[in-house]
């Protein structure tokens, strides 16, 4: 593990710009941005198509996924959101739910890991269990004291999305597997800036987004589905997911045998060529620079900023309860500042999500950019 200098080359961010908003939606790599080109242009060119690329590029994403963040390549499905992600497992779980249930999830989540489970809960009538906010800011033990012998469904972030506040899934997947419970995580706001390990979490089902921390175009995510659901009904029936799908020909002989694995969910078009180049480029950074060494990176960047930002009176959760590569801040109790829109007028962006200003750093910042944000920050609460 080491600490990766500035990689501002590789993007596009100007030197005027100091961009801390990763979580809302990170900078795209030239590479991606170059390969998204390229494949805009070869949809001028169909006649150059083959029946593989339909399929080619999906099965790349795959291994780079495996060889990343753990388990087996073909339990990746490619799909367009987190929420596709989410729907797809709360459809396969709802048949094994029934009344008195419980399906539980973190107070305040993203909508996306909320709005499936409210729909199941209403149609099983199972009971949707929102754990609150603690008070002292341990979500993983908050969390495992909600869990019993009802709990059917853990559907939980690998962090609280508003402020970066950390879950230690280890410890609530080995609760989920004593009285196997489902295991459902987005990791959209961890997944490639923190180290997570598929066979030591073992999750039913996972998805990411991939606009964040994957670095990865808007409209491309992953989904990954354990052994146990592979068999299971998909939400949406794409013909490229049906085991003649390469033969053109024979597509008028309707398959009922899918492709193994996870294949089944993928989303239909999956092959689009606009997204899925920039996407491989991104993955393909990612795997070079290491999970890893991003993570402890970014948390060398926080560190400085945490540290100044305590200094200035802000409150901050324990380093033990932050995330490596986001955190929230609330501002001083008795400062007033509209302090996302004085510093977005110095060019300088962060976001606000709650009452925890956010700040989300990747590996284009540079010690200019920590400079301007402290000063201009100083300056906008005195």
């Amino acid at each position: 593990m080491f600490l990766i200098q500035s990689q501002r080359h590789l993007f596009d961010v100007p030197d005027e710009i100091a961009y801390f908003n990763c979580a809302y939606n990170s900078p795209q790599l030239n590479e991606s941005r170059n390969r998204l080109y390229l494949g805009v242009l070869e949809k001028s060119h169909p006649w150059q198509r083959t029946p593989r690329s339909f399929f080619d590029d999906a099965e790349t994403i795959r291994q780079l996924s495996s060889a990343i963040f753990g388990g087996d390549a073909d339990r990746y499905a490619i799909i367009p959101a987190a929420s596709y992600g989410l729907s797809t497992a709360a459809r396969v779980i709802e048949p094994e739910l029934s009344s008195g249930d419980k399906i539980l999830v973190m107070a305040e989540e993203f909508p996306s890991n909320v709005l499936p489970w409210k729909r199941t809960s209403h149609e099983t009538n199972a009971l949707l269990n929102t754990v609150p906010i603690p008070k002292d800011g341990n979500w993983t033990q908050a969390i495992l004291d909600n869990i019993d012998t009802n709990t059917k469904v853990v559907a939980i972030s690998t962090c609280h999305w508003t402020n970066g506040a950390f879950v230690d899934l280890l410890p609530i997947s080995k609760a989920c597997r004593q009285i196997s419970a489902i295991l459902v995580v987005d990791a959209t706001q961890t997944l490639g800036a923190m180290p997570f390990s598929m066979d030591q979490i073992q999750p039913d089902f996972l998805v990411a987004a991939g606009y964040k921390w994957l670095l990865c175009p808007y409209g491309f995510s992953l989904l990954y589905v354990s052994e146990r659901w592979c068999n299971s009904r998909p939400l949406e029936e794409t013909w490229l997911a049906r085991n003649n799908a390469e033969d053109f020909a024979a597509l008028v002989k309707y398959s009922e045998t899918y492709l193994p694995g996870a294949r089944r969910f993928d989303v239909g078009e999956k092959c689009k060529s606009t997204i899925l180049p920039g996407a491989i480029a991104a993955l393909e950074q990612i795997k070079t620079w290491g999970v890893e060494n991003i993570s402890s990176s970014l948390f060398s960047i926080n560190a400085q900023i945490a540290t100044y930002l305590e200094r200035l009176g802000f409150v901050l959760p324990s380093e033990t309860q932050r995330c490596p590569h986001m955190f929230g801040a609330v501002l001083p109790h008795a400062c007033s500042a509209n302090l996302v829109g004085e510093l977005r007028e110095k060019n300088i962006y962060i976001s606000q999500r709650g009452d925890a200003l956010r700040f989300a750093p990747h590996l284009h910042i540079n010690s200019h950019d920590i400079n301007r944000l402290l000063e201009e920050i100083s300056d906008c609460i005195e």
